[in-house]
């Protein structure tokens, strides 16, 4: 009977060896695999960290840039967009903290199947589930601070958007007072010019050879001026000062805010100068600017502020009828005068 129990001890104890040789190489196994998810999570962890960092230097950033939007309404819709984008970008930080803890919901399902068969397992079991708990509660707090940044982002582009109506409002309540107030001024020099056009209108009669053509009198330069020529003659004077005794008279009842000017404009028929008169002018061009510049100078010498006068000339390529016929040329040889804001 001795001899048969050592036999079948001898027989039972190299299974015994075999299974927990086994169990150790299971249990190394699955030390390895926690040791090397132990240092992923602490190298994600590293990354994590350095994240927040970044965010938060990007956010105190972004809290300037907001400040400054008061200064820089052109500029907030490219700011809104960029927030947007950083609001993006931290949703998918959170989503992809979300799959890192799936994932170690998933590896720790699996060490609990691994290691149930045994009381020693189930310690180191118990003892790498804590670990990865605190693992977790770790990556769940920093989660909670980038929702938190999330949320705090998301306000100051709600207050940017906010802002940024209000500061639309202002614009067009801006608009509308200056377009109100461009219409009363309008509305101011068309009285005035109205007032202007009737005073001359009576000073000078009804000639034929001036006429009134929707904003501005127009006078024929053989009223005012000889043939090729730049300097006033006695009965153009006469014309003229009946103008700007009508001026001087109407000044007075222009409002102070209406920056109003007398615009005198030289022109000259389509004929070619001839050689004498080349030999005194330039151009047509020149000798209309002369003829302007001839009239302004007269009216300021009849006591016309000269910064209320401007001349410009023409030449010939403003006619206002059309063919070389006598009449044509006469009518397109002249001079206009528009009361006008500078």
């Amino acid at each position: 009977m001795a001899r048969r129990r050592s036999r079948s001890d001898g027989n039972i104890w190299p299974g015994f060896v075999d299974a927990l040789s086994t169990l150790l190489l299971v249990l190394m196994f699955i030390l390895s695999i926690f040791v090397v998810a132990q240092f992923y999570l602490g190298d994600r962890l590293a990354s994590v960290k350095d994240e927040l960092a970044s965010k938060d230097d990007e956010l105190a950033r972004l809290i300037a840039q907001i400040n400054s939007l008061n200064d820089q309404l052109g500029l907030a819709t490219a700011e809104r967009d960029r927030l947007a984008a950083q609001v993006l970008a931290l949703e998918d930080t959170i989503a992809q903290k979300d799959a890192e803890l799936a994932g170690l919901g998933v590896a720790l399902a699996a060490s609990q199947s691994a290691v149930a068969a045994s009381a020693e397992e189930l310690e180191a079991e118990k003892a790498l589930t804590e670990e990865q708990k605190s693992e977790i509660a770790t990556l769940n707090a920093q989660i909670a601070a980038l929702r938190r940044q999330l949320a705090s982002l998301q306000e100051a582009l709600d207050a940017a958007e906010a802002k940024d109506i209000e500061q639309q409002a202002q614009i067009e309540n801006l608009s509308k007072r200056l377009n109100a107030a461009l219409a009363r001024k309008v509305q101011e020099l068309q009285e005035v010019r109205s007032r202007f056009f009737e005073a001359l209108r009576e000073a000078l009669g009804d000639r034929t050879d001036i006429k009134v053509v929707g904003d501005r009198f127009i006078f024929e330069s053989d009223i005012l001026f000889g043939s090729c020529s730049a300097t006033l003659g006695e009965a153009g004077k006469l014309e003229l000062q009946k103008l700007a005794t009508a001026l001087l008279d109407i000044q007075g009842e222009i409002p102070s805010e209406v920056n109003w000017v007398l615009r005198v404009d030289g022109h000259a028929d389509q004929s070619p100068l001839g050689p004498s008169c080349r030999a005194k002018f330039d151009s047509n061009l020149d000798l209309s600017a002369q003829r302007a510049i001839s009239v302004v100078e007269f009216i300021k010498s009849r006591g016309v502020p000269e910064r209320r006068l401007l001349a410009t000339g023409s030449g010939s390529a403003a006619p206002i009828v059309s063919g070389y016929s006598s009449a044509a040329l006469a009518q397109n040889r002249r001079i206009e005068f528009k009361l006008t804001e500078r």
